[in-house]
This record gives C-alpha cells, sequence and structure tokens, in this order.
C-alpha cells in the first residue's frame, strides 16, 4: 500500500484504531519519523513499532474492505466534481445566448470556482481523458 492510501484510509478509520495505533501511525506516516525514532520516543522496540504498523495497515486494508466508506467518498466527490463541471459549462453557454444576463452567470461561476474550483479543474481532465 503506498503511503497517500494509507494516509487516505488513516483518514478514514482512525477513529477505529487504538490510541497507542493512533500515534505510532500519525507520527510514521505524518510526521515521517523514522522506525528508530518512533522506538525511542515511546520506549519500545524498532521491531514492536514495525508490527504496529504492519497491523494498522491490515486492519485500515480490511476497513475499507468491508465498509467502502474511502471508495463511497472518492465516488461522491468525483460526481460533485461532475456536477460543478456540468455547471461551469452551462453557465458559460447560457452567457453567451442571454448577454444581458451575463452577470448573474458570472455570480454562479465565481461561486463555483470559490467553492469547487480545484475539483471541477481534476473534473475537467477525467472527463478528457
Amino acid at each position: 500500500m503506498d503511503k497517500i492510501t494509507f494516509i487516505a484510509l488513516w483518514d478514514t478509520y482512525r477513529g477505529l484504531l487504538t490510541p497507542t495505533q493512533q500515534e505510532i501511525t500519525d507520527l510514521y506516516f505524518n510526521l515521517d519519523l523514522t522506525l528508530s525514532e518512533i522506538a525511542e520516543q515511546k520506549g519500545i522496540s524498532r521491531q514492536a513499532v514495525s508490527e504496529c504498523l504492519k497491523t494498522c495497515k491490515q486492519q485500515l486494508e480490511e476497513y475499507e474492505s468491508k465498509l467502502h466508506i474511502l471508495e463511497s467518498t472518492r465516488n461522491y466527490s468525483l460526481q460533485i466534481s461532475f456536477m460543478m463541471t456540468d455547471a461551469v459549462r452551462w453557465a458559460e453557454n447560457f452567457k453567451s445566448a442571454h448577454p444581458e444576463l451575463s452577470a448573474e452567470a458570472d455570480g454562479l461561476l465565481a461561486i463555483i470556482d470559490k467553492d469547487y474550483g480545484e475539483e471541477v479543474k481534476a473534473a475537467l481532465k477525467i472527463k478528457r481523458s
């Protein structure tokens, strides 16, 4: 499992880990401490840190395989991005067809850009590929 996937799973399911597991995984993945640094800080062996990380990865993957929360969240976000992309296209077409209402369309575009700009740009890239 790559670091980005692990962090996404950790963000989603960390509340299901023990406080010690949460702390060790946070130190390793978010603060980039080495196994030795974590072991020294926690007063445990390097092997214990390694085993904890391995167990946590397995638990997080198991939670996702059963609950699919991360997958659902990503799908939902993608659907919203596509809808916002369609809204942008509609507003741009509306401006062309009704120049007298251009200010209203610009207002809509500004709101979409402010709240969903990055998602819309990402969705446009996905739709083009």
